[in-house]
């Protein structure tokens, strides 16, 4: 939680001559990957990025104590469990402290800048979400456009923080599979800041009823389609004739299924079938279903059935 520090004036006298602070606000915003290279001194371990969504990047830096600059992008931070850091955060006379840990998430505004104060190494998550994509999704959700996100510093909020970490664990190994599922986490990561760090919380109308049927059948025609076809939420939501907001929804009303939920599973049962009824190398299959490598076909198909594409294949023949 965040905790207001006492001011201490000689040290709000001495942060407000900084010349470092009374420039920040007039020099251009900064792409918040760039600005966190520059700060944190290091590049991330993990970096995927959409975009039509933004990116998430996983860090492990070491102590810091620098002066982060306006970015043009919101960036929310989450932390993995067992993390357990200090943090401390100066804008201009408002001070704020906060821990690190697992349940908690920081966010920095779009344009604003601080000075922080972080003393041993750290792993943490990053979202850098552009104001256009949290607009996008108010728009689609029909609430009112969305003003700054509030600063936090390690705010409880275990939705927004499980929902991050989820989107930055490692994926399935196949880019049309891993991309679809950053841009549904991406989506329903902006409408939780929305409604729960947002100046004024916004209401996010329910959707009702599911797709129609000859919508639905083209959705299924183009995630069954080979593995080239563009399968992103905005090709699936156009053929829908829908925003990316209504048509997820609608989708798992029809479905029971997320669009990635619905894909991943369709390339479980092409992968069974081709282990069954071929004798194709479970290195061409992989190939085939558009997997980076055989290993991360064999992971991803282990994680679903509890055994390896070639146990699989030796215990049914």
């Amino acid at each position: 939680m965040s905790k207001p520090i006492l001011h201490d004036p000689l040290r709000d006298s001495s942060a407000a001559s900084d010349p470092r602070q009374a420039e920040a606000p007039a020099r251009p915003r900064c792409p918040a990957g760039q600005e966190m290279a520059r700060v944190l001194k290091t590049q991330p371990l993990r970096l995927a990025a959409d975009p039509s969504s933004g990116a998430i990047a996983y860090w492990k830096h070491d102590a810091l104590h620098d002066v982060v600059r306006p970015m043009v992008d919101h960036v929310v931070m989450s932390y993995p469990a067992g993390s357990q850091q200090r943090l401390e955060r100066r804008t201009g006379r408002v001070a704020s402290i906060g821990t690190a840990r697992s349940g908690v998430v920081t966010i920095i505004p779009a344009g604003s800048t601080s000075r922080w104060d972080i003393h041993q190494s750290l792993h943490v998550v990053q979202l850098y979400l552009p104001h256009a994509t949290l607009a996008r999704v108010a728009g689609e959700a029909d609430t009112a456009a969305p003003g700054d996100l509030l600063e936090r510093t390690g705010h409880p909020d275990p939705i927004t923080s499980r929902l991050l970490l989820s989107a930055a664990d490692a994926l399935e190994g196949s880019a049309a599979l891993d991309a679809l599922f950053r841009q549904q986490l991406t989506d329903l990561l902006a409408t939780r800041l929305l409604s729960a760090h947002a100046g004024v919380p916004a209401t996010v109308q329910a959707t009702v009823g599911g797709l129609a049927p000859t919508a639905l059948r083209r959705v299924i025609e183009r995630l069954r389609s080979d593995s080239d076809a563009d399968v992103s939420l905005g090709a699936l939501a156009a053929e829908a004739g829908l925003s990316r907001f209504h048509f997820c929804r609608a989708f798992k009303e029809s479905t029971g299924l997320s669009p990635h939920a619905w894909l991943r599973q369709h390339r479980l049962e092409q992968a069974m079938n081709m282990l069954r009824d071929t004798d194709a190398s479970v290195v061409s299959i992989a190939a085939a279903l558009g997997y980076s490598s055989q290993t991360a076909f064999a992971a991803a198909f282990r994680k679903l059935t509890g055994e390896t594409p070639s146990d699989w294949r030796r215990r049914l023949r």
